[in-house]
C-alpha cells in the first residue's frame, strides 16, 4: 500500500477527508521534520513511512475523540515538533490550534513549517507550561488541551488543566499500559477540577503500537496554586 493510501485509509478510518492538498501539506511538512532534524534535535523518527506512521497518522487518530471533533480551539502543550497539533491543524482549518513549547528552536521550526504550509489556523508561544498557564490570556481560555508528552499522567494533568474552560476537555495521546497510571492519578485529576471521562483505544495503522487518548472532563476551575513550578510538579506529583 503506497503512503497517499495508507494516510487515506487512516482518516476514514476517523470520518476525515485526505485531499491530494493536504496530503502535499504532509509532505512538506515531513521533509522540513528531516531538514530541521539535521540542525537540532525534533525526532528520532526519521524515515518517511515511520513519521507518516508515527507521528502523522498517530496525531490524527485524536480525531478518534467527539470532545476534539467538537472543538473551536486547543492548545498543544510541549508541542515538541507539532505533535499532535500541526496535524490537527492541517485536517480541519476551523479548529484554531495554539502550540506551545519551551525550547525557542523547536518554535522557529514551527513558525517556518506553518508559513510554508501557509496554515492561518495556528499560533505558537515560546513558554514553558507552568508559566504559561499562570497568562491571564491564556489560563481556562481552551475549548480541549492535547498532549504527547513524556509524562505521568499526574504531572500531564497539573501542565495542562489549567488551560481548559470549565465544561471543556484534556486530552492526553498515552501508550498502552494506562491502567495504573490512571488509577495513580485519579487524585490528581480531580485537584484540578477534572473527571476521567473515557479512555480510547486507538490502533496505529501499519503498525504494532495500540494507543490510548485519556479524556478528561473539566467540571471545576482549577486552583489558584496550580500550576506550582515545573520542580515541584515532577518531584512531587500530586497524590
Amino acid at each position: 500500500m503506497d503512503l497517499f493510501e495508507l494516510m487515506k485509509n487512516a482518516c476514514e478510518e476517523v470520518d476525515l477527508v485526505l485531499t491530494e492538498e493536504k496530503y502535499n501539506q504532509f509532505q512538506l511538512y515531513r521533509k522540513l521534520l528531516q531538514e530541521w532534524n539535521e540542525k537540532i534535535n525534533l525526532t528520532a523518527i526519521v524515515e518517511e513511512e515511520e513519521i507518516i506512521k508515527k507521528h502523522f497518522i498517530d496525531s490524527i487518530k485524536i480525531f478518534k475523540s467527539e470532545e476534539l471533533r467538537n472543538s473551536k480551539s486547543i492548545i498543544d502543550v510541549g508541542t515538541g515538533a507539532g505533535f499532535p497539533g500541526l496535524p490537527i491543524a492541517i485536517m480541519d482549518s476551523n479548529i484554531q490550534v495554539t502550540l506551545l513549547d519551551s525550547l525557542n528552536k523547536r518554535i522557529l521550526f514551527l513558525n517556518e513549517v506553518v508559513s510554508k504550509l501557509n496554515l492561518k489556523n495556528v499560533k505558537t508561544i515560546h513558554s514553558r507550561a507552568e508559566d504559561g498557564a499562570r497568562n491571564k490570556l491564556l489560563r481556562e481560555k481552551f475549548d480541549v488541551a492535547v498532549s504527547r508528552a513524556v509524562a505521568n499522567m499526574s504531572v500531564l494533568s497539573e501542565y495542562c488543566m489549567p488551560y481548559v474552560r470549565v465544561g471543556g476537555n484534556f486530552i492526553a495521546l498515552k501508550g498502552p499500559s494506562i491502567d495504573e497510571e490512571l488509577i495513580d492519578a485519579k487524585n490528581a485529576i480531580g485537584t484540578l477540577g477534572g473527571v476521567l471521562k473515557n479512555v480510547v483505544s486507538v490502533k496505529v495503522d501499519g503498525t504494532d503500537l495500540n494507543h490510548n487518548l485519556v479524556i478528561v472532563s473539566k467540571t471545576s476551575s482549577t486552583s489558584a496554586i496550580y500550576p506550582r513550578k515545573a520542580g515541584t510538579i515532577t518531584k512531587k506529583p500530586i497524590k
